[in-house]
């Protein structure tokens, strides 16, 4: 499991050779959603607040989520990106 970052219980990952739009997928618990780099969710479930935390996260780190996709794209090592504090 590809995870780039973990933060407040929450764990994101990005899979190599996804399905577009470019995208996360987040664990919380029991949750789980795909989040789309823009910030908008395309499928799961997940709290109110654990979704600000995560949309929080991607609109700081937008430019890195998007290199990883296209390294991911092109089987290239996907990197670690810092955690929301």
């Amino acid at each position: 499991m590809p995870v780039i970052s973990r933060f407040f219980g929450i764990v994101i990952i990005m899979y190599w050779n996804d399905h577009n739009p470019p995208h996360i997928h987040a664990k919380y618990g029991e949750y789980n959603a795909i989040i789309s780099i823009s910030g908008e969710f395309l499928g799961g479930d997940f709290p109110h607040r654990a979704s600000a935390l995560v949309l929080e996260w991607i609109r700081r780190h937008t430019s890195e989520l998007l290199d990883n996709w296209q390294r991911a794209a092109s089987g290239e090592p996907i990197r670690p990106i810092e955690p929301l504090e």
